[in-house]
């Protein structure tokens, strides 16, 4: 995993536009927002979801399968801002299968955009009725730092097995995979005011169709 520095404005020139993407594969329907979640995780960040005795609670169902296939970063603060981008993502899947755009899991890791970008995603989940199952993975993991204090996390995204289920009908929507199915994630991190331990996202930037992600 790289560490590199950038400037905010180099960073994230474009974060002021909140890309809500649809998820899965091609054919997907009406239904947006991101999709597929899980306690599950090959990431090394899936133990500490409630390290803190204050922390939300991320569980999700068992047809949810959330997957990180990162890397630990050796700095400690680019490892610390990578596990909150982590939970920020479960945080927001928690939001959606309990349909609540006002749960308090992703607003407990996230401020500012990230945080309006959250709520807009769940509350497309709830308005088309519909939930997350399937298996999403996120992959190829980079930091960099931002000014003094900020960290900015980037990785790409798989939702080809990420599916939306009616919860009326408990109808599965599947898709296949394509150019559609990949995505790149940048996520703007600083740590809470006074603290060096605790990290709130920022900003999120959501790229679709991104072909290095597909490799």
């Amino acid at each position: 995993m790289a560490r590199r520095t950038l400037t905010t404005a180099a960073a994230f020139a474009a974060t002021a536009t909140l890309l809500l993407t649809a998820c899965g594969g091609s054919n997907d329907d009406s239904s947006d927002g991101i999709k597929g979640a899980d306690t599950g995780s090959s990431s090394p960040s899936a133990s500490t979801s409630k390290a803190n005795s204050d922390a939300p609670d991320l569980s999700l169902p068992g047809d949810l399968h959330l997957v990180f296939d990162f890397a630990k970063p050796s700095d400690s603060k680019h490892a610390a801002a990578l596990d909150t981008a982590t939970n920020y993502i479960r945080a927001l899947k928690h939001g959606i299968v309990k349909q609540n755009p006002d749960d308090p899991a992703y607003q407990y890791y996230s401020v500012g955009g990230a945080a309006k970008y959250a709520k807009s995603q769940i509350q497309a989940w709830v308005d088309g009725g519909w939930t997350a199952t399937g298996t999403d993975k996120y992959f190829n993991a980079d930091t960099a730092n931002v000014g003094s204090t900020g960290v900015l996390v980037t990785f790409c995204r798989n939702q080809a097995k990420s599916y939306s289920k009616k919860i009326k009908t408990g109808k599965t929507h599947y898709t296949k995979e394509s150019l559609d199915s990949y995505q790149k994630f940048t996520i703007l991190m600083r740590p809470s005011p006074g603290s060096t331990q605790s990290w709130k996202a920022q900003q999120i930037e959501v790229q679709g169709r991104v072909k290095e992600c597909q490799g």
